[in-house]
């Protein structure tokens, strides 16, 4: 165990891959997403997944705007949602039992139905007559967004380098180069903070990679350490001497997927954020249109936070934004900069409110997120990655701008 200098602390935080049970089923259910608004942007969807043995489930609400729903259609819909789980199961890499799924052959089911209509009513704006004609939320709720300058991707140190780690492995597995390989993986960094909080040494790092049967433990740990773990964590010059290597510390992860645990929709909401540092409302994301700001409204408070950091306001800031449901606009706007604010938190605050625009409308149409663009969000984080809009920091100048 680390015995810290003073003022020194531990953080850590996990990641998973994209053939952890868990997210299979994110990843099915934003595909599903993806596929209603590639028919109709205004689509209302709530889509989950479940995953066990031999398995595949999809249920939820969904809810037209534009389009008839007739007998035809839905035999033409369900067909589809069926091949699209399927398919996502296949890419993953789960292709047969032995690997914890067969995608194309397990058993599958569609419980998916229509939306209720009064929660219809209150996002499309014919719920209360003062709200009559404004898009309100999707649900009551708070959401927050993060943001710190300790990464480039202005993400907490901990998660990033978990997900990164995974990627790597992710690449190596899809090219072939680590045939060994199988889709469910798992990891966790450990990074010692210094008294002024920036990240001085990673103490701990652990990853736990499903395995062919006929790879021995030694060749799995030496792989993993060398060709996936130091590629990634050596540039960063934290890791040191000392730091300690936690490799499939079951001694074997042959058994996994779907098959070695059941995987559901929503359950990885730390890894999805910021890996516990800062807070989280309790909302997941996947399979979720952007009328739910459980979503959208997280996505918005990363925007908001990352642009207040990378504009100089902040070494740290955290966003909190708040709904009632069929409200259009929001009940509460909060911004917490941990004393590391280059200006007054009022006037921090007074910018963000005169720049984003925080209504469920405003925050669809400024980010665009009416577009089938969710799938790619549902695995190694929604955040820190770049080409999603939420992750651009176009509203630094109008920020700075505001304060004066």
């Amino acid at each position: 165990m680390s015995i810290l200098s003073n003022n020194h602390y531990l953080f850590t935080s996990e990641s998973v891959g994209e053939g952890h049970p868990d997210k299979l089923c994110d990843q099915v259910s934003d595909a599903v997403l993806d596929y209603c608004l590639s028919l109709d942007p205004d689509a209302h969807v709530a889509c989950e997944s479940f995953s066990t043995t031999d398995f595949l489930l999809v249920g939820g609400e969904i809810g037209f705007q534009n389009i008839k729903v007739d007998a035809e259609f839905t035999k033409k819909f369900n067909a589809q949602v069926e091949k699209i789980a399927r398919g996502v199961a296949l890419d993953i890499g789960y292709n047969a039992p032995e690997v914890g799924l067969d995608g194309a052959n397990c058993i599958f089911m569609n419980r998916l139905h229509a939306q209720s209509a009064d929660i219809n009513q209150g996002v499309v704006g014919t719920g209360l007559a003062e709200y009559e004609g404004q898009q309100g939320a999707g649900d009551q709720g708070m959401m927050f967004g993060y943001a710190c300058n300790e990464t480039p991707s202005f993400m907490p140190a901990p998660v990033y380098y978990s997900h990164q780690i995974l990627l790597k492995a992710h690449e190596l597995r899809h090219s072939g180069k680590i045939a060994w390989l199988r889709p469910d993986a798992k990891s966790q960094v450990t990074v010692e903070y210094d008294e002024i909080n920036k990240p001085c040494r990673i103490d701990t790092v652990v990853v736990s990679h499903q395995h062919n049967p006929d790879v021995d433990y030694d060749t799995i740990k030496k792989t993993i350490i060398e060709e996936i773990i130091k590629p990634v964590l050596e540039p960063t010059g934290l890791l040191k001497d000392d730091t300690k290597y936690f490799i499939n510390p079951t001694g074997k992860f042959v058994t996994g997927g779907p098959d070695g645990d059941s995987g559901l929709t929503g359950r990885k909401i730390i890894v999805d954020t910021y890996g516990g540092m800062g807070r989280h409302g309790g909302g997941a994301f996947s399979g979720k249109d952007p009328s739910k700001v459980d979503r959208s409204a997280a996505y918005m408070a990363r925007y908001i936070a990352k642009n207040v950091v990378a504009a100089g306001l902040a070494d740290r800031a955290e966003v909190e934004l708040a709904y009632a449901i069929g409200v259009p606009f929001p009940v509460s706007i909060m911004v917490e900069t941990f004393g590391t604010e280059k200006a007054p938190r009022n006037k921090i605050e007074a910018a963000v409110e005169k720049v984003f625009d925080c209504t469920p409308a405003g925050i669809i149409k400024t980010l665009n997120l009416k577009q089938p663009i969710y799938r790619k969000t549902a695995s190694y984080g929604h955040f820190g990655r770049e080409g999603f809009p939420w992750e651009q920091t176009d509203k630094v100048s109008e920020l700075k701008a505001a304060l004066n």
